[in-house]
Parts: C-alpha cells; sequence; structure tokens
C-alpha cells in the first residue's frame, strides 16, 4: 500500500512539474528558446538522464539482490524442515512428540510470515516458546545405539541452521534501498522532466510522452520498492514451498 502510494505521488509530481515546465515556456525570452539553447539544454538533460539510469539500474539490482536472497533463503529453510522431519522419522518412534512440536512450530512460523488473508504485515520475530518446546523434546531423546546418535546429532545441527536462518531473515528485514538515493532519483527526474517540457513544442503528443515516461519511471519505482519488501505487498515470497512442507508433515 505504501509502495503503490509513493509510485502515484512521484507520477503525479513528474506529471505537474512537466506542466509547470510549459507554463514557465511561455515566459521565456525567444533567444532562450533558439536552436543552439535547446541543443545545450538537451546535452545538459542527457548526461543527467544518464546519471539517473545508472542510479536506476543500482536500485533496481540491490531490490533484486535483497529479494533473491531472501528467498533463497526460504527454499533453505523448507529443504531443512523436510530433511529434519525425515531424521526425526528415521530415529524411530520416540521421536513423535518432537515431530509434532516441529509441525505446530512451522505452522506458526507461516501463518506470522504470511498473514495474507488477515491483511496484516509479515512477522519475522520466531514464536520463541513453540520453538524452544520442540528444541526441549528433542534433546530429551535418549539414543540406544551409534545410529540413533548420529542422527539426533544431525537433528540438533539442522535445529541450529534453521534457528539462524530465521534470525538472519529477521536482521535483513531493514530496507536496503536507502533514504538519500531515493531523494536523488526523484531530484534528478524532476531536473529531467522540468527541462525537458521547456524544450518540447507544446502539443499533445510530447505531453503524452512526458506523461508515459512518468508512468513509466512511476512502475520501475514501485517494482523497486516491492521487491525491497520480498514478504509484504503485490511482490512478495510465495508461500507455497513452506506450506508444501507443512502438508507433508502433517501426513
Amino acid at each position: 500500500m505504501i509502495t503503490a502510494l509513493t509510485a502515484a505521488i512521484l507520477f503525479i509530481g513528474l506529471v505537474g512539474v512537466a506542466l509547470l515546465g510549459r507554463r514557465v515556456r511561455r515566459y521565456l525570452p525567444e533567444d532562450h528558446l533558439s536552436a543552439d539553447s535547446k541543443d545545450a539544454v538537451k546535452l545538459a538533460m542527457g548526461l543527467v538522464a544518464t546519471m539517473t539510469a545508472l542510479l536506476l539500474g543500482l536500485l533496481v539490482s540491490s531490490a533484486k539482490g535483497t529479494y533473491d536472497t531472501v528467498r533463497s533463503e526460504m527454499m533453505q529453510m523448507a529443504g531443512k524442515v523436510a530433511f529434519l522431519d525425515r531424521v526425526l522419522a528415521l530415529y524411530g518412534p520416540e521421536t513423535a512428540t518432537a515431530r509434532v512440536e516441529c509441525r505446530d512450530a512451522v505452522a506458526d512460523a507461516v501463518r506470522r510470515m504470511w498473514p495474507g488473508e488477515r491483511g496484516g504485515p509479515a512477522q519475522l520475530a520466531p514464536n520463541e516458546q513453540m520453538g524452544d518446546a520442540f528444541y526441549v523434546a528433542v534433546h530429551r531423546l535418549s539414543p540406544h545405539d551409534d545410529s540413533q546418535r548420529v542422527l539426533k546429532a544431525e537433528a540438533a545441527t539442522l535445529m541450529v541452521e534453521l534457528g539462524q536462518l530465521r534470525s538472519l531473515l529477521q536482521a535483513q528485514a531493514i530496507p536496503s534501498i536507502t533514504g538519500p538515493l531515493l531523494i536523488a532519483l526523484v531530484s534528478w527526474l524532476v531536473v529531467i522532466f522540468f527541462g525537458f517540457s521547456l524544450v518540447a513544442p507544446p502539443n499533445a503528443t510530447t505531453t503524452l510522452a512526458l506523461v508515459a515516461s512518468a508512468f513509466s519511471v512511476a512502475c520501475a519505482v514501485f517494482l523497486i520498492l516491492e521487491l525491497d519488501h520480498p514478504l509484504g505487498g503485490l511482490i512478495r515470497i510465495p508461500s507455497q514451498p513452506m506450506i508444501n512442507v507443512l502438508n507433508h508433515l502433517a501426513k
């Protein structure tokens, strides 16, 4: 919601700047609108446009990197949970309680991280009570042979790795797109649209072109902000991998 509002405000602002440039053009002396003056303005705007394109590319790369990193960590969590359940199943019937605790912990994590239907924000902080209950259930196991000892050690290792991944997700919740970069981007876009509206002929074609450009830039910023929040908004990481694991645990 916030990202859509930000993109809408940017679009309206850029269109307003373009219209303001058209109005200012009317009061400029003729020599300021000569061919040489227009060429100089176009050259300056080309330089600013190049810097803006580079900054946009940097922001897209940063936001996409954040999205891909969180998605990869989610896949790792799903795989480790499925493998942990398999390890506990191989240990024997003594792990029935631990497997139930594991299933409950995963179901709670899915509800907190993908609140979806309730429309609330994702909660990355783990449920410490349920996690501790699962941890205690595993450590209470008493191996009877070397095979069970190896399986218990493997289960303990997987639990530690899952805890580290969950803590890492919580630490990465801070946006990677900083305010100064967005301010610089918006400032350069304002300069570009104002400059081109000064030198462009005042007709419907150029107006439509500027509006279309403003819409495209606003959409790009919207996508950047959405990718920078991989567990919220429209382009959120799907919960299907964890749901599939949860369905497997329920069998």
